[in-house]
């Protein structure tokens, strides 16, 4: 079927929105009302005035009455307001602003991490490297919305998942969402809703009081982050009330409590919110979990995973407004810290990954053909702190998971402020690069080094962490969302002791960077001769031996091992540019006590906060690497 893309170009929308191929294939998504496609573009209906997102249920419009947008914005700038039967604000983010690279990707990033409401448009421009002016021009041109109108869209999305999610008075929902006054507040939800907050609120607690209960004797797991939060994997829940036929792929199940919703408390000068988050399936949250848990510094991260079907994970978070935490709830110190801490939370799960694209992907490959069907909806691990996460990734160079587990454990009750919690476990904040850069002195150039000393590593390993700390301190590196991939290599290669191995796995996890490769990494090796694929790669080529068997691995030469590394590499071009959930799968095998995956492990249908995993029996040991990697930069 041809379908003609309209001739008038739609206000405010971006260029390559209304490309005639991609117009076309967006129609088609519309047209199957594809859950696949919510949060990654939204479709304005000229003949209503409404926009909405790709999978509402309402009559397709005719070709000739539509108009895509990449945001919500976008659409808002062109006079459509949202609609309110398919809630176009209650779906994922887009994994568009992770795979993009140019400078609307990294500055809505930023957008999202709060940068415009607390720097203005003039910080960030700065953080981009862009003068206003020029900022302005280039994202009404990519995205048909200027910074202000994406900020206050982004304001008006959380905004309304606290009306709908919590008990908080108007007053607080607008100074918490970043709303300048209740007036400019109840403003925007008239012209993006058309509706009052009181009537938003009011229409969603009808929905939910007419609701039917979810079954939860029906679930076959229920898995949380804290307690309180439990999962249904039968029923699927939108913020407005359950949707049916939760098993179908690509639902954006959203995350839900399963006692009484939305109840906020404030206990001492802390602030308790349990929030909601949408995500898009499958999501195997047991991979997730297991990643932070290993790693997790006790006082800082707390994690319980004996329980298979209650997973729990906790941090202290370092926010705009003060320290805070999450569990089950956000525990800030000022409300107006709500949308970031979420933003931050959305990075750490990876929530808005393109998932069933990914294993779509790299299924296409038939040795990770297997693994893809046994992991459907891996997930790479964000960060929350990326001065944290340049800190720990030094750290860690080298040395097995358990080893700087160890010593970041230390370094943290040395160096880090105490917090008190009403999360259990929880009572440190991880060290600031200024605490750290005191808490580490320099090392004496000779003799033997302090056996108290806080880290106890190698004299070049120390001076490495301080100096990275010393950087961060000074404002001589600037490590946050917004940077471009490879002008964050060249900062991070430029410091003494950080290599190719480090600056890859800071991309990968600061950044949200789909096709990270970390060259060098000694547990990626080891994982593709669990699955077979080194020995075919090295031995196509004569000029390579064969791979040893497992018992000589350890006398390998240095030629060996660097043939090894680059023959991976090699065949790693082929994963792109999703080589970062290539090396999830990577490392999951060679932890995995069996080469080969058996049955596939079932998709999750319903997530809660931050999520759960179905048919979690099919347990696969630790999936964790023991090794961390060394690239030759940094031996």
């Amino acid at each position: 079927m041809s379908i003609e893309r309209p001739t008038a170009e739609p206000v405010g929308s971006a260029r390559h929105a209304q490309d005639s191929a991609v117009f076309e294939a967006r129609y088609r998504a519309i047209s199957t009302r594809d859950r696949r496609f919510d949060g990654q573009f939204f479709t304005g209906v000229k003949s209503t005035g409404i926009y909405c997102r790709p999978s509402c249920p309402a009559r397709t419009p005719k070709p000739e009455n539509v108009a895509f947008y990449s945001t919500s914005a976008a659409a808002q700038e062109a006079g459509f307001r949202a609609c309110k039967r398919c809630l176009p604000e209650a779906t994922p983010g887009t994994p568009e602003w992770n795979i993009r690279h140019d400078v609307a990707a990294r500055a809505m990033r930023l957008i999202g991490d709060g940068v415009v409401d607390r720097e203005g448009i003039e910080g960030l421009s700065t953080r981009l490297g862009y003068s206003a002016r020029q900022l302005q021009r280039t994202l009404v041109a990519e995205l048909g919305a200027a910074p202000l109108a994406l900020a206050r869209a982004r304001r008006a999305q959380t905004a309304r998942a606290l009306l709908v999610g919590t008990d908080l008075l108007l007053a607080d929902v607008a100074h918490a969402a970043g709303f300048g006054s209740v007036r400019q507040f109840n403003e925007t939800f008239a012209q993006v809703f058309d509706a009052t907050p009181t009537q938003i609120r009011e229409r969603t607690r009808r929905r939910h009081s007419n609701a039917p209960a979810p079954d939860i004797a029906r679930a076959s797991a229920l898995t949380s982050i804290g307690t309180g939060i439990t999962a249904d994997s039968h029923t699927c829940s939108t913020p407005d009330g359950p949707a049916s036929d939760a098993s179908a792929q690509g639902n954006a199940s959203a995350l839900r409590s399963s006692n009484t919703q939305g109840r906020t408390a404030r206990s001492d000068s802390r602030i308790n919110v349990r929030i909601t988050l949408p995500v898009r399936d499958p999501f195997d949250a047991h991979s997730v979990f297991e990643f932070l848990a290993v790693r997790a510094i006790p006082g800082v991260e707390s994690a319980d995973l004996s329980d298979p079907d209650r997973l729990s994970y906790a941090r202290t978070l370092s926010l705009p407004g003060g320290p805070g935490a999450v569990e089950a709830r956000l525990e800030l110190s000022t409300l107006s810290d709500i949308s970031v801490a979420t933003a931050r939370i959305r990075r750490l799960f990876d929530l808005d990954a393109d998932a069933q694209g990914i294993d779509l992907a790299l299924a296409a490959d038939p040795a990770l053909a297997p693994l893809v069907a046994q992991t459907p909806g891996i997930r790479v691990p964000g960060a929350v702190d990326p001065a944290e996460l340049l800190i720990r990734a030094i750290i860690g160079q080298q040395i097995s998971v358990a080893a700087a587990r160890k010593h970041l454990t230390r370094l943290a009750h040395r160096a880090g402020e105490p917090y008190e919690s009403s999360i259990p476990g929880l009572d440190l904040l991880f060290p600031t690069p200024d605490a750290i850069s005191y808490a580490v002195p320099e090392p004496p150039a000779q003799g033997d080094l302090d056996p108290d000393r806080t880290l106890r590593l190698p004299r070049r390993s120390i001076n490495t962490v301080r100096g990275a700390a010393l950087a961060l301190a000074s404002g001589d590196l600037a490590l946050h969302v917004g940077l471009d991939s490879d002008d964050l290599h060249t900062r991070l290669i430029a410091l003494p002791g950080v290599g190719e191995w480090t600056a890859a796995y800071v991309a990968l996890r600061v950044l949200g960077d789909t096709d990270a490769w970390m060259i060098g990494d000694v547990a990626l090796v080891a994982g593709a001769r669990a699955l077979g694929l080194l020995p075919n790669a090295i031995n196509d080529d004569p000029a390579h031996p064969p791979a040893p068997p497992p018992s000589q691995r350890g006398k390998e030469s240095a030629a060996s091992k660097q043939a090894a590394h680059r023959a991976l590499a090699e065949r790693a071009r082929g994963w792109a540019p999703w080589r970062s959930y290539a090396s999830m799968h990577l490392w999951q095998a060679a932890g995995s006590p069996s080469t080969r995956p058996s049955l596939p492990r079932d998709p999750v249908s319903h997530l809660d906060f931050p999520t759960a995993n179905r048919d979690l029996g099919n347990a696969r040991g630790n999936s964790q690497p023991t090794s961390n990697r060394s690239t030759p930069e940094e031996s």
